[in-house]
């Protein structure tokens, strides 16, 4: 359980990394079920910090901090990647072997990697610092098509939109789906984007009307979930060839519709585990997979745990307050 949060925070830090950690750690959501997170801002030399973006920060705590932490999270440096100190380095090493989780994005992928810690795993970080950083960390296996990689305990993130994905899906892991989704909605930002969709987008936007048909066809399969589809089914609708619809559909969502719809189809299950007594075979056929079987494959191999392991897990682990109970 996730209860001292430390952002270690440096002159280069930006204002949009620094806003991400504060958001999502620094503000009291125990209504939403998630517990009080003890979360402090820290420095390698605490005192007055003046940022680049013309802030001054006051921060009470020294890297001491770190490895008494649950998660400590890395922010990225707004200028190009240069090295971090041995002592930065020697703290985040020293919080990895007490225990700790270590989370970072952007530029920060490189800072992290600078301890070794990444070492033979696998992480993404913006595309913009890919050569540079396969120059310098070779035995880092980078993944620079993805918009956040979970290796355990480190988790890493692409450019600086990414952290707040990364984030969600820190909550969406630890609190599980319905918690995630209540702090999308309350930041106003679309609840889940999968780890594997693409960083960007390099072919142009389709055009306003395809654009528009696209929208009304993702509202009609998140609400038709049980229904099987192919991806002829799913262009006849949108009124187009299946070669159009699926070039189309990749433009505007990063991923296919069959990987889409299985996200889709996974989310809405790990809801209803969470929310209800709903029999597993009842929840595989609302969902779409049809039989237990095949939804207790699908969420192993995606989720590492069957579902009702899930619904046991998230029982125990996340209360419900009775606010979010009555608004359910």
């Amino acid at each position: 359980m996730i209860r001292t949060v430390t952002a270690i925070v440096h002159e280069k830090t930006g204002a949009f990394s620094l806003g991400v950690a504060t958001e999502f750690f620094g503000y009291d959501r125990t209504d939403l079920g998630i517990p009080p997170f003890d979360f402090a801002l820290a420095a390698e030399r605490p005192g007055t910090l003046r940022t680049q973006f013309g802030v001054t920060l006051q921060i009470e705590h020294g890297l001491e901090r770190v490895r008494e932490s649950d998660l400590v999270i890395l922010l990225p440096w707004e200028e190009r990647c240069e090295e971090p100190s041995e002592a930065l380095l020697s703290e985040l090493r020293a919080a990895y072997d007490c225990g700790a989780t270590l989370m970072t994005f952007c530029s920060g992928t490189y800072l992290l990697a600078a301890s070794g810690l990444l070492d033979g795993r696998r992480a993404t970080t913006h595309w913009h610092w890919v050569d540079q950083f396969n120059g310098r960390f070779p035995e880092v296996n980078i993944d620079a098509d993805v918009l956040y990689v979970d290796e355990g305990r480190i988790l890493t993130g692409a450019g600086g939109a990414a952290g707040v994905d990364l984030c969600l899906y820190l909550f969406r892991r630890e609190y599980g789906a319905r918690v995630a989704n209540a702090v999308a909605r309350s930041l106003v930002v679309p609840p889940h984007r999968d780890g594997g969709q693409a960083q960007y987008i390099v072919s142009p936007l389709p055009d306003v009307g395809d654009s528009e048909r696209l929208g009304d066809m993702l509202a009609w399969m998140q609400e038709n979930l049980h229904e099987q589809v192919t991806v002829e089914d799913l262009a006849a609708r949108a009124l187009m060839s299946p070669r159009s619809f699926a070039r189309h559909f990749r433009t505007v969502t990063g991923t296919t519709p069959r990987a889409w719809l299985l996200t889709q189809r996974l989310h809405r299950a790990e809801e209803l585990l969470e929310t209800g007594d709903v029999p597993v075979e009842e929840i595989a056929r609302q969902v779409g997979f049809g039989t237990a079987a095949a939804l207790r494959e699908q969420f192993v191999r995606r989720r590492g745990v069957a579902p009702r392991d899930y619904r046991r897990v998230f029982r125990a682990a996340t209360p419900r307050p009775a606010t979010a109970a009555a608004a359910g």
